[in-house]
């Protein structure tokens, strides 16, 4: 095996005094939506927002004192990046941290208000990657890999050393793979510990490279997703092997799935998870017969999400579950129309956000008009009881 329970249980001993052991508690609403045992480990809540750091810190202090001085570098979408360069500055390592073009601003301005210095390259994690490794060689710089290395990987397992020595019994362990570091980790020590233990890996299904390769296909990954943590083309080749042979199986989320899940975190245990961070929870709705009676802990493994991304996610969310709408209404253009549709929505439990009125760009007859609003509803039911109303007041409705 690539790495052992000893080598978990050293960077544990390592990392202790400068990583949280963050808060884990079981979920009381989320286990009656889900049907199972739910339990969270809220990694998000690191100073970094992601567990990131617990690797980055133990490979860091594993440097020798010639690799300190000279400096490292590394490549990531941003959490990596964040937990090396808060790390590396306060041991007065020098970091470099390449990073996509397309990685969001929020981890960009994280990272480089920690002092690393950021270079912005490539559209993929690939390209990143290159230019990294090519700049190590140039200029004499450690590359610290941001899941396919023994100390990394060491590093994220000691989140399961703490969930299981607070909850000994759970059954089922849920982890979002990127590269496949994190649940390498935890399935080395989970397993060792208790070889009953399930762990299963959640991809996105627009990035399911590890599953595919394990499967003996050829990775076809591609699109935009909101999970990018996770949205890795070719995971390590040690991980994958770890994967293969502890990992129970792989479980593939939608979009629509992680979004979901998003705003269900947020509503419910009032925190917030970027798309990788909640992958875990939408693995679990999305397959409750697998998981249906068990005791499960599932990592919310970053907090890192734009916040014009989440405020998207959230209304998405609204108007996915019948919250918010946005109708087109035909009306007769004489006075109190407008008034009379207003008291309608009103009087039956709706709250007119936005409203637009148009006469000339339509296709109504000259004599009438039509009117656009968005509106917030309690849910679908009070929404289709609303249009009925409208429409049963002679004021014709289409949801756009």
């Amino acid at each position: 095996m690539f790495i052992s329970l000893d080598d978990v249980k050293n960077a544990a001993e390592k990392i202790k005094d400068d990583v949280y052991n963050t808060r884990q508690r079981r979920s009381i609403t989320l286990s009656k939506i889900t049907n199972a045992d739910v339990y969270l480990k809220f990694e998000n809540r690191q100073f970094t927002a992601s567990f990131k750091e617990r690797g980055a810190l133990n490979r860091l202090l594993n440097l020798s004192d010639e690799e300190k001085a000279s400096g490292v570098i590394a490549m990531s979408a941003g959490n990596h990046a964040q937990g090396v360069s808060f790390h590396a500055a306060r041991l007065g390592i020098p970091a470099t941290i390449v990073m996509p073009r397309n990685t969001p601003t929020v981890k960009v301005e994280h990272t480089e208000a920690h002092g690393a210095n950021v270079i912005l390259y490539g559209l993929t994690l690939a390209e990143a990657a290159t230019y990294a490794h090519e700049k190590a060689i140039e200029e004499d710089l450690t590359f610290i890999h941001p899941y396919d290395d023994a100390d990394v990987i060491a590093g994220q397992g000691t989140v399961a050393l703490e969930i299981l020595e607070q909850f000994p019994d759970i059954q089922d362990l849920i982890i979002p793979i990127g590269g496949g570091g994190l649940i390498s980790g935890i399935a080395v020590a989970a397993k060792t510990i208790n070889p009953d233990i399930r762990v299963f890996g959640v991809q996105t299904a627009l990035y399911p490279s590890m599953k595919q390769i394990l499967n003996k296909e050829v990775p076809v990954c591609g699109g935009s997703t909101i999970a990018e943590g996770i949205a890795v083309k070719y995971p390590g080749e040690n991980t994958r092997k770890i994967v293969e042979e502890l990992v129970d199986d792989i479980l593939l989320v939608t979009e629509n799935e992680l979004e979901s899940a998003i705003s269900l975190l947020l509503n419910v245990e009032k925190t917030v998870v970027e798309g990788a961070g909640a992958a875990g929870l939408a693995a679990v709705i999305g397959n409750k017969q697998l998981f249906e009676g068990r005791k499960v802990a599932m990592v919310l493994t970053g907090g890192n999400i734009d916040q014009r991304l989440l405020a998207t996610v959230l209304m998405r969310d609204m108007a996915r579950s019948g919250r918010l709408a946005r109708l087109r209404i035909h009306l007769m253009d004489r006075p109190c129309a407008l008034a009379d549709v207003s008291r309608l929505i009103g009087d039956n439990g709706g709250n007119i956000v936005e409203i637009s009125h148009q006469r000339i760009f339509t296709h109504v007859p000259a004599k009438d008009t039509s009117i656009e609003v968005a509106i917030e509803t309690r849910d679908a039911s009070q929404l289709e009881k609303i249009v009925g109303i409208l429409e049963a007041a002679d004021f014709p409705v289409s949801q756009l």
